[in-house]
């Protein structure tokens, strides 16, 4: 018994220091922190981006106005023939045509207010379609400089700081100022900011609705 518990000692002790050894072979963590939303949000090419969206969905507003002009005409045929075929003064065939017309028209507005419909949600869905995948691609290009950055100030962690995680919980609760390298990537971005371009970020809205 009393050999048993020396053996077992000897292992836990083994274990320990086998344990300590390895750990003290691990290179000591260095960690850094970026805020990759706010260098998405101000990044030169997001600008530029925006305002090709805004551009593009005012374009679609113009046509979504034509399309809204014409069911509107539509809308006055109807009611101008729907009227002749309850006036009593009408004599009965004209009221007969009449009555065909309002209801051809009725489908006419019908197609024409699916049109419509149709056009606005593919027109919103394009535009957000386009936004998200520039999106994609901005992130990897700005995850890379900003590694890029952190493996030369001797990081081995670099942790994003910007919104919650899936529980709505921050992804970094505290940090040191000193571990923040967002103001270096940003400045290694603006390196190739074209002279001249857009200094603003104009908001991007595809108001649509009818």
């Amino acid at each position: 018994m009393k050999k048993s518990a020396q053996l077992l000692v000897a292992l836990v002790a083994l274990f320990v220091s086998s344990a300590a050894l390895h750990a003290q072979s691990l290179p000591a963590t260095k960690v850094a922190v970026v805020d990759m939303m706010k260098l998405l949000d101000e990044h030169y090419k997001t600008e530029e981006q925006k305002e090709k969206l805004q551009a593009d969905a005012e374009k679609a507003n113009e046509e979504a106005d034509k399309l809204l002009a014409d069911r509107n005409t539509l809308v006055e045929q109807y009611k101008e023939a729907l009227e002749q075929s309850n006036n009593p003064a009408t004599r009965a065939e004209a009221k007969d045509k009449a009555r065909e017309d309002a209801e051809a028209k009725l489908q006419e507005i019908q197609r024409k207010n699916n049109e419509l419909q149709s056009f606005e949600a593919n027109t919103r869905n394009l535009l957000q379609q386009r936004f998200q995948n520039f999106k994609t691609i901005m992130l990897e290009e700005i995850s890379k400089i900003a590694t890029d950055i952190a493996k030369r100030k001797g990081a081995t962690l670099l942790l994003d700081k910007s919104g919650p995680n899936l529980l709505g919980i921050a992804t970094v609760i505290y940090h040191d100022d000193a571990l923040d390298i967002t103001a270096e990537v940003e400045a290694e971005i603006n390196r190739g900011r074209p002279a001249g371009s857009a200094a603003g970020t104009p908001s991007v809205s595809v108001p649509l609705g009818r």
